[in-house]
């Protein structure tokens, strides 16, 4: 597998990344694919980076998600690249209304359609071609389709925008951890008593599946939610929107834990309740656990 440096790619060609705006929706630009049949979520952490795209798990013919303009062709091994080869593989990107564009990357080079060097029109459904092994996701043969929202600088998970088909994968909250400013952690089931302070609070990652959106409650008021609608681009990393805009680093410390938010406990008696939801929003789609912790 290649190193993957799509962001370098993204913002070389000018797309600088961060959150939603637009309001327009796509069509699947393969056959519908049931929510638990992808091979990698939107801001699942993936070759040591921030995951802006949807990764489908089967080969298919690939269309256009919705009417445009193609912008670009991107072959995998030619000089348009420069000094680096193309990290998307064979790729077609496509402008759209609203300032968004549409990424349909690891296409094979033998089934892109010649249609598209020859009329720069594209309407939805429009064949661009078969996905392929290209690029740096070699030996999985599957189209990574990434959503950018130009004018907000953004890069918007794909699922928002389309319509969905089967069942979520199911979330589950695991252990979950506290973090001091000090770097020191502790398991906060195994916790009744801290000192006053800020804590980051992180759950169990999950090889696959991301909540949409974590919330962190005290004493039943609602103190910072993240969603994983978009990730943007601030001072050079891409990052997660809560009430700050938390890094990778930040988001995913390591590779076992993912961040549930940040909170300031006060002196007294805490009731601290963590909430996962997935995109639904439905309660079977949602996990709640809560803690009581004395702080000094």
């Amino acid at each position: 597998m290649k190193k993957r440096t799509l962001k370098t790619l993204v913002i070389t060609a000018g797309l600088t990344l961060s959150g939603i705006g637009a309001a327009l929706a796509f069509d699947w630009p393969q056959e519908e694919t049931a929510a638990n049949m992808f091979y990698s979520y939107f801001a699942q952490l993936r070759g040591g980076t921030l995951e802006t795209s949807l990764i489908f798990k089967d080969g298919a013919e690939i269309s256009a998600a919705g009417d445009g303009t193609v912008t670009a062709i991107i072959r995998e091994h030619t000089d348009s690249m420069g000094w680096f080869e193309s990290t998307l593989g064979n790729a077609v990107i496509l402008s759209h209304e609203n300032n968004l564009m549409t990424v349909y990357a690891n296409l094979d080079d033998q089934t892109l359609a010649p249609s598209l060097s020859q009329n720069p029109k594209a309407v939805t459904g429009m064949h661009i071609g078969q996905s392929g092994n290209s690029g740096w996701q070699q030996g999985q043969s599957s189209l990574e389709f990434i959503v950018l929202d130009t004018k907000n600088h953004s890069t918007i998970n794909p699922r928002t925008l389309m319509p969905r088909v089967g069942q979520e994968l199911p979330l589950v909250m695991g252990q979950i951890t506290l973090e001091a400013k000090d770097g020191t952690t502790q398991v906060l089931s195994q916790t009744r008593n801290l000192p006053a302070g800020t804590y980051s609070l992180y759950r169990e990652r999950q090889q696959v599946a991301v909540p949409y959106k974590t919330n962190i409650s005290i004493n039943g008021t609602s103190i910072e939610t993240l969603q994983y609608d978009s990730l943007r681009e601030v001072n050079g990393k891409l990052c997660v929107h809560g009430n700050s805009w938390y890094p990778l680093e930040k988001v995913y410390p390591d590779e076992k834990r993912q961040l549930l938010g940040q909170v300031f406990l006060a002196p007294g008696r805490n009731i601290i309740t963590l909430t996962i939801s997935d995109i639904t929003g439905l309660p079977s789609g949602t996990k709640t656990a809560s803690y009581t912790v004395d702080v000094r």
